[in-house]
């Protein structure tokens, strides 16, 4: 298995859907690889944050805070004046 082909893999390894074979091949270039034992920790940590940040609901605000949209009127009329 190249590191191409483990990258292709890495979902997969993570969820637990590479049947033995893959698996044991997968598992086989990362103790011959620390590049991508390194690689496959930052993806496993990548994912889990992402998925922590899918999980957090905030409710939205109503309405924008009036300030923030003077500024933003007043920051769009300017760059239409140096144009």
């Amino acid at each position: 298995m190249t590191c191409q082909e483990l990258i292709d893999f890495l979902l997969a390894y993570l969820d637990e859907e590479l049947m033995a074979e893959p698996r044991q091949v997968f598992e086989e270039h990362l103790h011959l690889c620390p590049e991508c034992v390194h690689y496959l920790e930052t993806y496993r940590l990548t994912v889990r944050i992402s998925r922590l940040a899918c999980e957090v609901r905030e409710e939205p605000c109503e309405e924008p805070p009036e300030r923030l949209v003077r500024a933003i009127l007043v920051a769009v009329q300017g760059e239409g004046r140096t144009k």
